[in-house]
């Protein structure tokens, strides 16, 4: 039934103009429900490009501009900053050219005159002062040879009296890989050179080959796997000692192995990192290759451990019953950072909001980072926890959480609460993991140059020997000069003797050994 815009063609029957009005409001119900349809399309459409506009400003930061966390001179630290900027110009580094390290060789080369004669007078000159100046030398990697000559000894009387006479020949120092041409100095260039310095094996042949040195890629991807697989009796010891510490760090990233069993190559593997805490004197670093990410890697790794865990907000770690869980702080201000970078507005939002809370914190761990434990844990509880409490509020009053990094970013700091709180009770606990995450970086970095693993035995003796790299870090011993000290020690030692003796903070090596 359709009205005419003429009023004065309606009917005078009173149940068809009900039958109209009832027809009128269906329309007109219908029409309200298009309306909301379309504009709840737009809405979504509307969530969509914001979401995508996110993500494009996220990955165009990522790509083009500075990864650093740390919070911009902005609206919400402006008043802050001025008390530090006096401070902050005075411990500006000074300029100049620092001195070369005094425990390096010097090589001194004297300049004198030919004629020390007075130009204006014509009389002779006398020493009065030596103007000093330095040059870094460099030379090329040096090859050289050792020559073991074994002397044999035999028996007179033996010769004269009997048929045959024993030769005895005096006995070759212990090699860890017997009958190999390496040396332990050989041993320790080409796994410093691997390990530390991130040169794939084949950049490694290339250079010898320049010596002179004819050695195959497979020789020394030999060496690497069986000394990695040798050292095992350290890390085993280095790993008793990490389980007997208050707190332990733990992180994981991915590896690739090319041949491993029930597995494509194209698969990912896992490197899992445990580290002592930020603060402990004689830190201990441990890579532990697992073929998955599964809650049993770090559960079997972990095993009788009852300390602190700090670690991000993987949920294997939380299947750990007799571990007391700590999150960390930069990843939520990493979330709340890409939150800020992907927000289109350039005003100041909620993500401003959040990153002004957690600058303050580490205002305070800047403040705690040279007290003691005891003065650590007092001073979180007079000036961060108050500081928590208002943070944590500011997130339970975000009601109607918005999509996109923002509302990720809120979901995780609420989520991971509980764990962000833990820090306060113990000044052994650092605020954040980022120490871990500053171990697993060589690693990363050397992924990038050999990709991946070719087997599993390969995998773990990277493992091992990537261990005793990061924990002469740690501990600010020169890799090379442990490695050469380990590798010649080590083959002398029965493995069921204690290992403390090599353990990285003990040993007192230098250049000149």
């Amino acid at each position: 039934m359709t009205l005419s815009p003429d009023m004065t063609e309606l009917p005078d029957d009173i149940e068809q103009l009900k039958a109209m009005l009832i027809q009128l409001h269906q329309e007109k119900l219908q029409a309200e429900q298009a309306v909301q349809a379309q504009q709840e399309t737009i809405m979504e459409l509307e969530t969509k490009v914001q979401l995508l506009i996110e993500q494009l400003n996220l990955s165009k930061s990522k790509r083009f501009c500075s990864q650093s966390e740390k919070t911009p001179k902005g609206t919400f630290n402006e008043a802050e900053q001025q008390n530090t900027v006096a401070k902050s110009l005075d411990q500006r580094k000074k300029p100049g050219r620092k001195p070369l390290p005094a425990e390096l060789e010097r090589e001194v080369q004297k300049h004198e005159l030919n004629a020390p004669y007075c130009e204006c007078c014509n009389e002779p000159l006398h020493q009065c002062g030596v103007e000093t100046s330095e040059e870094l030398k460099i030379l090329p990697q040096k090859v050289s040879v050792i020559r073991h000559e074994r002397v044999k000894y035999a028996c007179r009387q033996c010769e004269n009296t009997r048929t045959e006479s024993k030769i005895i020949t005096a006995p070759k120092p212990a090699s860890m890989i017997p009958k190999s041409i390496g040396s332990a100095e050989a041993f320790a260039a080409v796994v410093t050179a691997k390990y530390v310095d991130a040169l794939p094996l084949y950049r490694q042949v290339d250079i010898l080959n320049r010596s002179g040195i004819e050695i195959s890629r497979a020789t020394l991807a030999n060496w690497c796997v069986q000394l990695g697989s040798k050292v095992q009796v350290v890390i085993d010891a280095m790993k008793t000692k990490l389980l007997t510490e208050n707190l332990i760090c733990a992180d994981e990233t991915t590896v690739q192995v090319l041949r491993e069993e029930d597995k494509k190559a194209q698969s990912k593997s896992y490197m899992w990192v445990y580290r002592s805490g930020e603060y402990v004197e004689r830190p201990v670093v441990i890579y532990d290759y697992q073929p998955n990410r599964s809650a049993s890697c770090a559960q079997d790794f972990l095993t009788g451990y009852t300390g602190y865990l700090l670690a991000d907000g993987y949920s294997a770690y939380d299947t750990l019953d007799e571990v007391t869980q700590a999150a960390c702080m930069a990843h939520v201000r990493r979330k709340f950072t890409d939150a800020q970078t992907a927000s289109p507005s350039k005003k100041a939002g909620k993500a401003d909001v959040a990153l002004s809370f957690i600058r303050k914190l580490y205002v305070v761990e800047k403040k705690a980072k040279a007290m003691d434990a005891e003065a650590r844990q007092k001073l979180r509880q007079q000036e961060s926890k108050p500081l928590l409490d208002e943070f944590k509020q500011w997130l339970d009053a975000q009601n109607a959480l918005p999509k996109g990094a923002l509302g990720k970013a809120i979901n995780y700091a609420q989520n991971q609460w509980p764990k962000l709180l833990t820090y306060l009770e113990n000044g052994d606990i650092s605020i954040d993991n980022n120490v871990t995450e500053r171990d697993i970086r060589p690693f990363t970095t050397g992924r990038k140059n050999w990709m991946f693993s070719t087997s599993v035995d390969g995998a773990k003796a990277s493992a091992n020997l990537y261990s005793l790299v990061m924990t002469c870090r740690a501990n600010d011993i020169n890799p090379y000069y442990y490695f050469r000290h380990l590798f010649s020690e080590l083959p002398k030692r029965d493995p069921a003797v204690d290992m403390a003796d090599l353990m990285p903070w003990n040993v007192e090596i230098t250049g000149a050994d």
